[in-house]
């Protein structure tokens, strides 16, 4: 779609190059979800592409995601054998529903931005313990666990002028055992419930990350792998009815059923792996 209330493009190279944050300003990334409706608030777009940002990067730490990075990027990398969690990065991208077209132009850090609860990219960061960069409108940095980055449909940690630099995914998490369980209405639907399972061979420790199901990431730890009931009544008493996202995709009664079900599902097969 054109944008024809935009005047001017900006191309910075360096943070030093970013011109002052003002009124009718975006940031442009992929710009998939930007150039499928008007915007007609928008006057002048800040390209992120000219930054020229290694997409991906392996460490030691971990694997550090650009927020440019496209979702085809990030499916192709090639990981640590060690890394035993890649394969949720697989499943979190196909349950991302999107065309060929959309794989090669969305980023991961669009996806983060945009804040939607069935967000995949959240979904999969979170589970990891991913930490955001933000670089903020007043020159200084700050870092942000992605669960806590969301903060509701639409509504995320930026303020105006801010921009997510990259995510972080620490190594100790992508050492993790994993479990995914992820359900729609529809084939093509967008995720009703996206539920991910951790369980850390170290020590035994246990996460189950609740998305899509709920308005923003939902995380639960534990020390030790808990019993069916002692996580059942967990969920049930930090998510009541009301906690639940309501919209055409999904009722939260129906909601809440499929966060029980995959989550006793995840338990159980995160408790055969470990025996």
């Amino acid at each position: 779609m054109d944008l024809n209330t935009i005047t001017a493009v900006a191309h910075p190279r360096r943070r030093a190059d970013l011109p002052a944050w003002r009124a009718g300003d975006a940031w442009l990334a992929g710009g998939t979800w930007l150039y499928s409706e008007p915007q007609l608030h928008l006057s002048r777009l800040l390209d992120l592409a000219a930054f020229g940002w290694e997409p991906l990067r392996q460490s030691a730490d971990g694997l550090d995601i650009a927020a440019t990075c496209k979702i085809a990027q990030l499916d192709s990398a090639t990981l640590p054998l060690e890394w035993i969690a890649a394969p949720l990065i697989d499943q979190c991208c196909r349950a991302f529903l999107a065309s060929f077209k959309i794989w090669n132009m969305a980023s991961v850090g669009g996806n983060l931005c945009m804040s939607l609860p069935a967000g995949p990219m959240i979904s999969l960061s979170a589970a990891l313990d991913g930490v955001c960069t933000i670089w903020k409108a007043d020159g200084s940095e700050r870092k942000v666990r992605v669960v806590d980055f969301v903060e509701g449909p639409q509504r995320n940690a930026l303020r105006s002028g801010d921009l997510l630099r990259g995510i972080a995914l620490p190594a100790s998490a992508l050492k993790r055992r994993v479990a995914f369980r992820q359900i729609a209405l529809s084939k093509l639907g967008r995720s009703g419930a996206l539920l991910i399972g951790t369980l850390d061979p170290s020590n035994g420790a246990f996460a189950l990350t609740v998305t899509a199901a709920t308005p923003r990431p939902i995380q639960f730890s534990f020390a030790r792998l808990p019993g069916a009931d002692v996580l059942y009544k967990r969920i049930d008493a930090e998510l009541p009815l009301a906690a639940y996202f309501d919209d055409i995709h999904g009722k939260p009664d129906w909601r809440r059923h499929m966060t029980l079900h995959f989550a006793e599902e995840i338990r159980g097969e995160l408790s055969r792996v470990r025996s």
